[in-house]
């Protein structure tokens, strides 16, 4: 495999982890760039599992610009329209997709970064619990119980914010005209 072969063969993969962990594609797409070029200056062909090893430079990567970075949350808002998919959908699809994108980025912009490293790699990636101990170079045990308090953690998340929506459709703020 030449290095354009293995650019073409997984940098939607290291994309889309830069993406998911950084929320901004600029970002990514510089953060994909620097794997990339990490690897070409490696001896990436003698590695058993290349996949599971460009991403393990991806979260590396992703986790020194987290660091540096302040408000994650806004940006993930401020561009979540990049998680809408296809334009062939009528506004108000796009419009409920763009929503659900939104809250769903903020959902996991709250997760500590451990956990949403881990719920990225098993939910967006769907690598197995295995590649992602490997990845992280933490045992399986650590990758389990992370994903397991990040889910309890999103569904909490989205239980609230259903609760806020039922107050609302719950009729307390029907008009009642004033009997004067």
């Amino acid at each position: 495999m030449t290095n354009q072969e293995l650019f073409e063969t997984y940098r939607s993969d290291v994309y889309r982890m830069c993406y998911y962990m950084l929320g901004q594609s600029a970002d990514a797409e510089d953060i994909c760039q620097e794997v990339f070029m990490t690897a070409f200056w490696s001896d990436w062909a003698s590695m058993t599992n290349v996949k599971a090893w460009l991403l393990k430079i991806s979260v590396n990567q992703c986790l020194n610009v987290l660091r540096r970075r302040s408000n994650l949350r806004s940006k993930l808002t401020k561009h979540s329209h990049r998680f809408v998919g296809s334009p062939e959908r009528t506004p108000e699809e796009q419009f409920q997709a763009r929503e659900g994108a939104i809250e769903w980025a903020e959902c996991i912009s709250r997760l500590p970064i451990k956990i949403r490293t881990v719920i990225s790699l098993r939910f967006v990636h769907d690598l197995s619990t295995s590649e992602i101990a490997e990845l992280l170079n933490i045992p399986q045990g650590t990758v389990k119980s992370r994903q397991y308090k990040g889910l309890k953690l999103l569904r909490s998340q989205l239980e609230r914010a259903e609760k806020k929506t039922e107050s609302i459709k719950g009729g307390r703020y029907e008009y009642k005209p004033h009997k004067g």
